[in-house]
């Protein structure tokens, strides 16, 4: 077997197992062995009723004594049962599984593990995981992977096939210099990618997990240093007009730019104007404003009869920018094209966007990766903005730049970045921070409470709703996992419509829905005809809905904290008050503490700075700070001083080889040209 076969060739994948796979991303023995799990499950050791705690996650062993009852409601089928043991009760219940009663047979013995929680003055456990004795036994205290799965598709089969593919050692070749495993006590592939999957213990996965962040980081920078070095500095082929046409668009402006705004646009401008193509990254916190600075920045392109175009991460935000860039051209009194270019378009629509594009040689164009499509032939393509940038794969932003001559290359990111760090993941691009939030938007306020809140908060979201506002509510799963009790978006939606007033439009919203019906949930909730979102993190980078003034995150300890100040900045963008709630699953004081942080600062460089301080060893599961290039493992807060040491061994040995030509880098450039086959799976379109 080698690393391009079909992830059909292992044993037990047939044509349906081999599709669900696909659904993953998995098509090859390579994507299954780079299909890391998204956490462990270490499962404690068995207790009685009697023994558990509210709060905990156990392993309860009981007898069931009678079949279990299925009640159905109006909108689903509830299982329950219950046992007692030492004067204590238990009740457990499962959410739209009726199949449990005919699993759980009177007088047999059965562990059920899952969070305790306090319902009716009794102990409970909601869609606990069922286990016999036997089942139980083998995985007790042991590291189990828990892998990101699609429905239909469980994680004994992923953990089944990953076996399989470990068992090749053809597929597991070292390729970095031995020197430099040893400079930085790095373990050999083979075994970092056998303990990534299946652990020995924590310090085993630990180690495991710095050799392949180190590999995730290194191969990425290799890349970009040997691209930066081909690539030279290219002279501006656009002549721009010395006039101030943009500072009467700012005059004109119902509100006052920002210092950090201003400062970002006088730098773009100065590049506009200068004498080489531009190369920027805009670093704009959340709610920093950069949307406005990007038109203005296109608008100067149309004034001198020039076109732009600004890719967006998705199709509702890409709407978005339309509809807001067509208002901006009214109010202002501009007779600027602007042009919407995305995939849901009907072919008629699609051919007059591209007509008007050779059309319109000012126009500004608005859109998705649709814009990189062939049949998108752009006039006179002078500035390229990419929008959220990290949602992007390094190809698709290279193919928009190629569709002009040479144009101007603009990169807008509401990650924080340190600098430093930036400078090594963004190469030779220049770099402008706003850091600033409009002065006439109210401070959010936040609080960090228990579950016990629950129905504090839903009455507060009741409250919100009959003011006339909007609501998300964060989830971290999208459906229920056999081996976490963490929240979930499809069981929670549920929950919350029988929790609320019928009235009250309750809706879900996952990145495993297909793209027009996630377009449609937000064009509603847009619209407010849906009142409150049950939603993943997919809406992290979202659109601007300045009517939504709550957000509850549940399982707030799973997310990183500058996640969480991404996830906060989708409300706060109306002039009502805000509020953020964010539900502390976890009763570890330590979790507390960290996410304490997020009530003494609004300002994203801060809260991700601190929150390193508090991190330990371990630390680095369900709580990744951020997607930037997507790494699959590597978090670049986190990870800085490996990111760090990549960046040096990358120039030392592109010093001493550019072309890895060199017996020790042999196996490196074999590695290397491989790696954008990898990547071109990655993308997150």
């Amino acid at each position: 077997m080698e690393l391009n076969s079909p992830i059909r060739e292992l044993k037990g994948i047939g044509e349906k197992t081999e599709k669900l796979f696909q659904k993953i991303g998995v098509y090859t023995l390579r994507d299954i062995l780079l299909h890391y799990p998204r956490d462990y499950v270490k499962f404690p050791e068995r207790k009685y009723i009697s023994e558990v705690a509210v709060g905990e996650t156990a392993a309860v062993v009981v007898r069931i004594q009678n079949t279990p009852l299925v009640r159905k409601t109006r909108r689903m089928q509830i299982t329950t049962t219950h046992a007692e043991a030492d004067g204590v009760t238990m009740q457990f219940i499962w959410f739209r599984m009726p199949y449990i009663k005919n699993m759980l047979k009177p007088g047999n013995v059965y562990v059920f593990y899952g969070k305790v929680i306090a319902k009716n003055k009794d102990l409970a456990m909601e869609q606990p995981t069922i286990y016999t004795a036997e089942q139980y036994d083998s995985v007790e205290n042991n590291l189990t992977p828990v892998y990101p799965l699609a429905f239909g598709l469980t994680n004994h089969a992923v953990q089944k096939a990953v076996r399989q593919a470990l068992a090749s050692d053809e597929l597991l070749k070292e390729y970095l210099p031995e020197e430099l495993l040893q400079k930085y006590d790095l373990i050999p592939y083979a075994e970092a990618i056998r303990q990534i999957h299946f652990p020995d213990d924590m310090a085993h996965l630990i180690v495991a997990r710095r050799r392949l962040v180190f590999d995730e980081f290194f191969l990425f920078i290799l890349n970009m240093r040997k691209q930066k070095e081909i690539t030279q500095k290219e002279e501006n082929p656009f002549t721009l007009v010395d006039d101030d046409f943009v500072e009467q668009l700012i005059g004109q402006l119902p509100y006052p730019l920002t210092g950090a705004q201003k400062h970002t646009l006088e730098e773009i401008r100065a590049d506009v104007h200068g004498n080489y193509v531009m190369q920027r990254l805009v670093q704009g916190d959340v709610g920093s404003g950069k949307t406005i600075v990007a038109f203005l920045a296109m608008a100067e392109m149309a004034h001198n009869g020039l076109q732009s175009a600004i890719m967006a991460p998705t199709e509702v935000l890409a709407r978005q920018h339309y509809e807001t860039f067509l208002e901006n051209c009214r109010q202002f009194g501009l007779d600027i094209p602007v042009i919407l270019v995305t995939g849901s378009l009907t072919p008629k629509q699609k051919r007059d966007a591209y007509e008007r594009i050779q059309l319109f040689p000012n126009a500004m164009i608005i859109g998705t990766n649709a814009l990189i499509q062939e049949k998108v032939i752009y006039q006179n393509l002078a500035l390229v903005i990419t929008d959220e940038q990290h949602r992007f794969g390094v190809k698709q932003r290279e193919r928009l730049a190629l569709k002009g001559c040479h144009p101007h290359i603009l990169v807008m990111s509401a990650t924080p970045i340190p600098r430093t760090l930036a400078i090594i993941l963004y190469g030779d691009l220049d770099i402008s921070v706003m850091n600033e939030v409009p002065a006439k938007r109210l401070p959010i306020k936040n609080c960090v409470v228990n579950t016990a809140y629950r129905p504090k908060a839903y009455n507060f979201i009741q409250k919100e709703v009959a003011a006339g506002h909007q609501v998300y509510l964060i989830c971290p799963l999208v459906e229920a996992s056999e081996n976490s009790d963490c929240e979930n978006v499809t069981d929670y939606t549920e929950k919350l419509r029988s929790q609320l007033d019928e009235r009250i439009v309750v809706a879900c919203l996952h990145g495993k829905m297909k793209a027009d019906e996630k377009n449609r949930i937000m064009e509603q909730f847009l619209k407010n005809e849906i009142q409150v979102l049950v939603s993943t993190t997919v809406i992290e980078v979202g659109v601007n809905v300045p009517n939504a003034t709550v957000m509850m995150i549940e399982n707030a300890e799973r997310f990183g904290l500058a996640q969480l100040h991404q996830l906060r900045g989708r409300v706060g963008r109306g002039d009502a008050q805000s509020y953020c709630i964010m539900v502390n699953g976890s009763d570890s004081g330590q979790v507390s503490k960290r996410l304490q942080i997020l009530n003494k600062s609004n300002d994203g460089f801060y809260i991700a700075s601190e929150d390193l301080k508090l991190r330990g060893p371990g630390d680095f599961f369900g709580i990744r700070q951020s997607g930037v290039m997507d790494f699959k493992l590597g978090d670049i807060y986190q990870d800085a001083e490996v990111l760090k040491q990549a960046s040096e061994e990358c120039d030392a040995i592109l010093k001493a080889d550019f072309l890895l030509e060199t017996e020790q880098n042999r196996g490196l450039k074999e590695r290397i040209d491989s790696y954008w086959q990898e990547q071109s799976g990655m993308l997150n379109l």
